[in-house]
């Protein structure tokens, strides 16, 4: 039985920035490249009674989930007819079936929504294989809600009901480099997979010198690695190898997919 899982996590930018709808078909063709088994998808739009993942879905011949609220917040009042009344969510897509899925609310004292991580398990060949898909606050001023969420997701990512005989794994944007406070609870119960795939140090998954980049979000943001994928074994006697770690996201016929990289990493384990 093949123990392996090739996993994406990407930042699609929702609909912000330029050309939205010319990134669809470079977000679509950068995922049919990779070929990946999971994704965790932030800043997903929904809109009509469909979501941008499930229009992923149906294209990738993948499974979707899609939940909501997320970071940051969809613009209200918006002159652009494209924003009006579209919200803006995080999903997981998987080659295999859905299990089950459960959409948890973070603490977030400072916001007026209540923002969600997804927590699903899929139809792995092995078994199932949980996946906690995030994004975390990334309001520099509120980290108190930064390192709350932080320590959220790692006990979430570590509870025992996700024991089995896949690894779990913790995807998304954190808004936190690796060294950072606010993944401190992540790093010590969960592995870095970028690292331990043989990643870079230095890599960046929000760089200045994307066209749009946010500046504003200032240098704890941006020009570092904000988004992750991390994992644990699902069993004491499992042992967990990364074969290698990338990262995506390439302008596609001159159209940058998104303002983010996002983060590929192969997998294999056994036991």
């Amino acid at each position: 039985m093949d123990r392996t899982v090739r996993a994406v996590t990407w930042n699609v930018w929702w609909r912000f920035g330029p050309r939205w709808r010319d990134r669809r078909p470079a977000i679509r063709q950068t995922l049919e490249r990779l070929d990946p088994d999971v994704v965790a998808l932030q800043e997903v739009w929904a809109d009509g009674g469909t979501t941008q993942a499930d229009e992923l879905a149906a294209a990738l011949g993948m499974h979707a989930v899609f939940a909501a609220p997320s970071y940051p917040p969809a613009p209200v009042d918006s002159t652009v007819a494209d924003h009006a009344g579209v919200e803006l969510g995080i999903a997981v897509l998987s080659r295999w079936p859905t299990l089950d899925h459960e959409s948890l609310v973070m603490p977030a004292r400072h916001r007026s929504w209540d923002p969600v991580t997804l927590a699903v398990r899929v139809q792995h060949p092995a078994g199932p294989l949980p996946i906690v898909a995030t994004c975390l606050e990334y309001g520099i001023p509120y980290t108190d809600d930064r390192i709350a969420q932080g320590a959220f997701v790692a006990d979430l990512a570590t509870s025992p009901r996700f024991d089995g005989p896949c690894p779990v794994l913790l995807m998304g944007d954190l808004n936190a480099a690796v060294d950072s406070p606010v993944l401190r609870p992540v790093g010590d119960v969960l592995t870095d997979a970028w690292l331990a795939g043989g990643g870079r140090a230095d890599a960046v998954t929000l760089p200045s010198s994307h066209p749009s980049a946010p500046l504003e979000a200032g240098p704890q943001l941006v020009d570092q690695r904000i988004d992750h994928v991390f994992f644990r074994p699902g069993r004491e006697d499992q042992h967990v190898n990364v074969e290698g770690a990338r990262l995506i996201g390439d302008a596609v016929d001159g159209v940058y997919p998104s303002d983010h990289r996002g983060v590929l990493v192969d997998l294999r384990w056994r036991g």
